[in-house]
């Protein structure tokens, strides 16, 4: 699955975090650091993030 498309999904709230992490296989801080790349792609996104284990 692309990852661009996973989370957009996660940041339109169609999935959790933790979804998001177990569909790309990441750990916390491998997601939280692509989160916040994507971030800079899309800077007119609001996004707060999660910890995966909540």
């Amino acid at each position: 699955m692309d990852k661009r498309k996973v989370i957009r999904a996660y940041q339109r709230g169609f999935i959790t975090i933790k979804e998001c992490g177990q569909i790309l296989g990441l750990e916390q801080v491998q997601l939280n650091r692509l989160i916040l790349d994507s971030l800079d792609d899309h800077s007119s996104s609001e996004l707060e993030i999660q910890p995966i284990n909540s």
